[in-house]
């Protein structure tokens, strides 16, 4: 290795968990004495991959094996079939993936990810390292002797990358310094506001905008912007209360703009949060509510100082920071441990932070899910500056839905089907998801002043043209974009003719969670697109409504002349709902169905699902 070589880290995250262990894994570096780059792979040219002398790559899996937003562009690049063979040669990488054994494919982008990069020629320094969810301390369960492991090696590799030994660490207050923002406060006087009225949309559009134009570090997607503002017109509950689960169907409109997607598409939302608890946020870190602030990366000249876009901070906070929803990460605590005065708490928080207390902080922090607030208050010694605050404190993040309309069919509407979350923890409290309780707490009736900011995006399920011949497979709020298909198909069936449908749906008991229930079965009688005269068929597995339970795969088996015979005539297969055991069971019935009705070997239809799926007739769209 280049003896001026510098340590490069490239991670692709999807929810903020793979830069997290790749911006640690750079501390750890850095505390060595180790020259350190932390990048996104969306910021990384990847044509320049072949000029590094050390990478890590730090990347997650997403969906059914699906590599993270960020690194899309990047792996279409590794993939370029003109790439030689020598192509990365000089090239010392290293991978840690994380992902969940849960799933079928686990920790599928960091496997392909390292074959693709040995056969670019490029060394591997150590063997890859795998996270799992499913470790009693998540993926930090692999990655610290992973990690140790790591900067062992390349020590002994190349010693000049760590002056005094892997072993020598800078002392932390040394090596902490400060904050990677800067926080620059305006004179309340001087801040001119273009829009006098707080309640105009394009106000809220604006500071929306801008809070998150200026929160450090990524959100979910670059566009700050909201496509439009919705308001909320039904909140209907769709299961009957005493069943254990509450899943409701909502309808809104937009306020001011027309709004547009295809069946299949994602609805993006930013979900408010609850007033008091941003009150208590701000309350217990000795803040100025209303204080106006502009938020940039230290040591940089940026526009975002300008007091003609400075906000409040309480606004700041309320838009962009999560702070009484997700848990903060490791290295929040270790921060923490710095501006603790009780020194019992410091000894906690220091105790929290080093590997010895890895899976203590896991059960105290992960698996209660506490949140920032919550942390604070129980370490009420701490007082955290701001700019640590908005550099560690989670972000808040959209939450993305599958449509459950047809645009045809309802112009000026979208409708979404979501189960509100809840759960209890090992210490018995309850916990409810952020965006799904804010929405189910919503009356259409008293709530007109309530702006929704949503985002319309391209799903995992394309919108069929209407000769394309369908199996749809979508147990419990997976039925959510078929609706949308259905309706559709529906529509179209009144112009000329259409293919026929099979549905498979699932749910626990027929009277309790059966979604839409009338809506399906009109659908599959009088000739309906469901119809099994029109060569579809609606099929229910009721889960416990017997002493075996029959899920969606019992369902198709069952119906396994009626797939077959569509498959032949070229039907695409949609699959939707929980991403757990579902789609591989699904797929295992395929395979079944396939090799039993054809007579070809169990290899051989595993291979047909294989060219359709690369023929763009077999999509999943999946949710944890």
């Amino acid at each position: 290795m280049d003896d001026k070589a510098k340590l490069l880290i490239l991670y692709a995250s999807q929810t903020g968990n793979a830069m997290d262990a790749a911006e640690r894994l750079g501390r750890e570096a850095e505390r060595r004495g180790c020259p350190v780059a932390v990048i996104s792979t969306d910021e990384f040219d990847a044509s320049s991959l072949r000029d590094e002398k050390i990478v890590v790559f730090v990347v997650s899996t997403t969906g059914q094996g699906d590599p993270p937003d960020s690194l899309k562009v990047f792996w279409r690049k590794l993939l370029q079939r003109n790439l030689a063979k020598d192509w990365l040669e000089g090239v010392n990488y290293a991978v840690f993936g994380l992902g969940d054994s849960g799933y079928q494919k686990y920790n599928f982008v960091a496997k392909k990810l390292d074959k693709r990069l040995s056969i670019l020629g490029a060394t591997a320094i150590i063997e890859r390292g795998l996270g799992d969810d499913q470790h009693p301390s998540g993926y930090e369960g692999a990655l610290d002797p992973w990690m140790s492991s790591f900067l062992n090696t390349l020590y002994e590799k190349n010693p000049k990358l760590f002056p005094k030994g892997p072993d020598f660490v800078i002392p932390d207050m040394d090596f902490m310094d400060r904050p990677k923002i800067e926080i620059v406060h305006h004179d309340a006087d001087k801040v001119v506001s273009r829009y006098s009225n707080d309640a105009d949309l394009r106000f809220i559009e604006m500071q929306i905008e801008r809070a998150r134009s200026m929160f450090p570090g990524k959100l979910s997607h670059d566009k700050k912007r909201p496509d439009c503002f919705l308001k909320m017109t039904k909140n209907h509950a769709l299961t009957i209360a005493s069943c254990g689960k509450d899943v409701r169907h909502f309808e809104f409109e937009p306020r001011s703009s027309i709004i547009e997607y295809e069946v299949g598409d994602v609805l993006e939302i930013l979900p408010g949060q609850d007033p008091a608890a941003i009150d208590a946020f701000i309350q217990r870190c000795n803040l100025n509510a209303d204080a106006y602030i502009t938020v940039h990366p230290r040591g940089t000249e940026n526009q975002l100082c300008d007091s003609k876009i400075s906000m409040k901070l309480r606004t700041f906070v309320e838009l962009t920071m999560d702070v009484a929803s997700a848990s903060p990460r490791r290295y929040f605590f270790e921060v923490m441990s710095y501006f603790a005065s009780a020194e019992h708490e410091k000894e906690r928080l220091q105790y929290f932070a080093s590997p010895e207390g890895r899976d203590d902080l896991y059960q105290y922090n992960q698996k209660e899910r506490r949140t920032v607030l919550e942390v604070l208050e129980d370490f009420p010694s701490v007082q955290m500056p701001f700019e640590w605050l908005v550099q560690l404190v989670p972000p808040l993040k959209t939450r993305a839905f599958s449509i459950s309309s047809s645009h045809s069919v309802h112009p000026n509407q979208v409708h979404l089907t979501i189960n509100v979350v809840s759960w209890t923890t090992p210490f018995k409290r309850k916990r409810t998801g952020l965006c799904s309780a804010w929405l189910a707490g919503l009356d259409p009736e008293n709530s007109s002043g309530v702006n929704i900011p949503a985002w319309f995006h391209k799903g995992s399920l394309p919108p069929p043209p209407p000769s394309l011949p369908l199996i749809l497979i979508g147990p419990g709020t997976g039925c959510a974009p078929f609706r949308g298909f259905v309706e559709e198909r529906t529509l179209q069936s009144k112009c000329g003719p259409t293919a026929p449908i099979l549905f498979f749906f699932g749910c626990r008991n027929k009277d309790d969670d059966f979604l839409y229930k009338d809506f399906w079965l009109s659908h599959s009688q009088n000739g309906g697109v469901l119809s099994e005269d029109r060569g579809g068929g609606f099929y229910v597995a009721f889960s416990r409504d017997q002493p075996n339970k029959v899920y969606v795969q019992h369902k198709m088996r069952e119906q396994s002349n009626r797939v077959w015979n569509l498959l032949c005539e070229g039907a695409a297969i949609y699959v939707a709902g929980s991403s757990t055991k579902m789609p591989a069971d699904v797929m295992s019935a395929f395979e079944e169905i396939i090799s039993n009705e054809s007579g070809v070997s169990s290899e051989a239809a595993v291979g047909w699902i294989r060219e359709l799926e690369k023929a763009g007739k077999y999509y999943v769209e999946a949710w944890s």
